[in-house]
């Protein structure tokens, strides 16, 4: 029976399926953001493992002393520190962007079948999760714009 047809002060623990399928719809778009997310974390974490193999080599060449330019390998490693922090950090926004969705899901649930004033979080914990996916894209373009800047696009020199 649904809660709006019940004598005052009688709630009831099972749902009407109607708002039970209601809640299903209403979930729907939260959980293809999740679907997002997911895979938008395994770009971002195979992204993470190729920046540390990068660094590992060129440690393990400096340390073996085959380097070819020591002071453009440390700089190098610098770089690939600062562009690991901003992939770490889309990857933790990510993770709480997940966590603010998945939030949402069992909030519309909770506030259909038991408390109906946990509804009053969803456009808290929606929006908090659309704010990290979208900060954990900016991240992303910072880090994709420092890898492309640190290409250096040798020129064949010009025939005299």
């Amino acid at each position: 029976m649904h809660r709006s047809s019940l004598p005052r002060g009688r709630v009831s623990i099972t749902p009407h399926i109607n708002d039970i399928a209601h809640v299903i719809q209403l979930a729907v778009a939260p959980v293809f953001l999740l679907s997002g997310v997911g895979v938008m974390l395994t770009v971002f974490t195979n992204r993470l493992g190729r920046i540390i193999d990068r660094a590992r080599g060129l440690e393990e060449r400096l340390e073996a002393g085959t380097a070819a330019n020591v002071d453009a390998a440390y700089w190098e490693l610098g770089r690939l520190r600062v562009r690991g922090r901003f992939v770490n950090a889309a990857v933790g926004l990510l993770v709480i962007c997940a966590m603010l969705i998945g939030a949402t899901v069992v909030t519309l649930f909770l506030g259909e079948t038991l408390a109906p004033t946990s509804e009053r979080l969803v456009p808290f914990s929606f929006l908090g999760g659309i704010v990290c996916f979208v900060l954990a894209l900016i991240f992303f373009l910072v880090e994709t714009l420092l890898a492309s800047h640190t290409l250096r696009f040798v020129r064949r020199p010009a025939h005299k």
